[in-house]
């Protein structure tokens, strides 16, 4: 009797360490690469989205590369991208990003879009945490201005939700406080906003075409639409991208989705009083194939702004 209890009791000890193991296999991680990168990776150990934040001011060039932080969404494998990166058409476009070309604080006017002059700045880490629901990456980054002083400290989240069913869900949570005086946050739809850039091979093929939540809208005059999905081809495969708009977001967004080569996103504008901090959520649903049914993309939208 003593060795089958024994035995039952070694076993049952083997059963909880392999079901433990098993549900670690099972869970989100994130792998930073000390000042080049911070990856998410899904449980089958492929890269999902990779937050860039390498700083190198070593020429000119590099200068210019690294002034932007970003995040690419990855090729399954993990070794390429479906984003851009720096280079190609419009160099300052790189992946899922966020910027404003005309920001007026202390007097100045400063281009946090184009990065010739200025630059967002990864200052630490806050989060960085998977589990079996998805994995996170938060970081502090400095909005430098012209004259290489903050006048924004963002607070910016990656968030990747677990979904059976699309290959990646991917909400941004940016945290926008204005320091050193008031900062007015404008522009327009081609240079300003939480903005979704494909790679540069769409730019080649010019293969991107959109979808909206109703027939005959003309972003360039309806405002605050929920939601605009993009499909674009690289190589073989066909890719939409669903970039909604929560609700809670400021009001008067005027969309860019149209140009051919698949950088669009919402444009608003407003002004952050000095110490005050502005919250803007959107979610970026990435599935391969053409767009779904405009139905299934609303169900999606009314999934995220609940």
């Amino acid at each position: 009797m003593y060795r089958q209890l024994t035995f039952f009791a070694a076993s049952l000890v083997c059963c909880v360490l392999t079901a433990r193991f098993a549900h670690a296999d099972d869970a989100y991680k994130v792998v930073v690469e000390d000042g080049k990168h911070a990856d998410i990776v899904g449980p089958n150990g492929n890269p999902l989205v990779r937050y860039v934040f390498v700083r190198d001011t070593s020429s000119p060039e590099r200068t210019f590369d690294t002034a932007k932080v970003f995040a690419h969404v990855m090729a399954p494998g993990g070794d390429e991208t479906i984003t851009k990166g720096p280079g190609g058409k419009f160099p300052h476009h790189r992946g899922i990003f966020i910027g404003w070309n005309r920001i007026d604080h202390g007097g100045k006017r400063h281009d946090l879009w184009h990065v010739r002059n200025t630059e967002q700045k990864h200052q630490d880490f806050v989060t960085t945490q998977g589990d079996e629901d998805g994995g996170t990456i938060t970081s502090k980054i400095d909005w430098i201005g012209t004259d290489g002083k903050p006048l924004i400290k963002e607070q910016r989240t990656y968030q990747v939700v677990h979904s059976p069913e699309a290959y990646a869900v991917i909400d941004f949570v940016s945290n926008l406080t204005a320091v050193n005086g008031d900062s007015t946050l404008d522009g327009d739809p081609e240079h300003a906003g939480v903005q979704f850039r494909p790679s540069q091979k769409v730019a080649d093929n010019k293969s991107a075409k959109y979808t909206f939540h109703e027939d005959d809208i003309d972003p360039k005059k309806h405002k605050d639409l929920p939601w605009v999905a993009c499909t674009f081809r690289i190589g073989d495969q066909t890719w939409t991208v669903q970039h909604m708009n929560h609700p809670s977001n400021p009001k008067g967004a005027i969309w860019s989705a149209y140009r051919d080569y698949g950088r669009f996103g919402p444009f608003p504008k407003f002004k952050i009083a000095d110490g005050d901090t502005k919250t803007l959520k959107f979610r970026f649903r990435v599935t391969k194939g053409e767009a779904p049914s405009r139905s299934e993309l609303a169900k999606q939208y009314e999934d995220f702004a609940k």
